[in-house]
């Protein structure tokens, strides 16, 4: 192979690698800010709120908060709101003073789907 055409080939390759990285650094979603924050000592809040980095799918995408022993406090769902689709909102109860935790789904809307959860606390 002569080292042009070595040389045009290596290029393509490396060009395409970075095309393909790229697209994989996009294609999810991470929460931006939560309210209440990570780690927060609250009062009792009357929703979660979560912005993420990026438009989310709303059949996919979901919100729940257990209490310190793991059950569940909240009956709503979660949604995802219409005018800024990097917004999901979850109605709480009123929460007696405790731990909290939030567990997030956020499926971008090209369908790759990320999760977590993070903890706060009701005073």
């Amino acid at each position: 192979m002569n080292r042009t055409l070595k040389y045009r080939a290596m290029r393509a390759v490396g060009l395409l690698a970075g095309i393909t990285l790229a697209g994989a650094a996009v294609a999810h979603v991470f929460p931006q800010k939560q309210e209440p924050g990570a780690g927060a000592t609250v009062a009792a809040p009357a929703q979660v709120k979560v912005t993420f980095d990026g438009p989310l799918e709303p059949a996919f995408s979901s919100l729940s908060v257990t209490d310190a022993g793991g059950r569940p406090v909240t009956t709503q769902k979660s949604a995802v709101d219409a005018q800024q689709p990097a917004v999901m909102t979850l109605p709480l109860p009123a929460l007696a003073a405790g731990h909290y935790t939030v567990h997030w789904v956020a499926v971008a809307s090209d369908g790759h789907r990320t999760h977590g959860d993070y903890g706060f606390d009701v005073k």
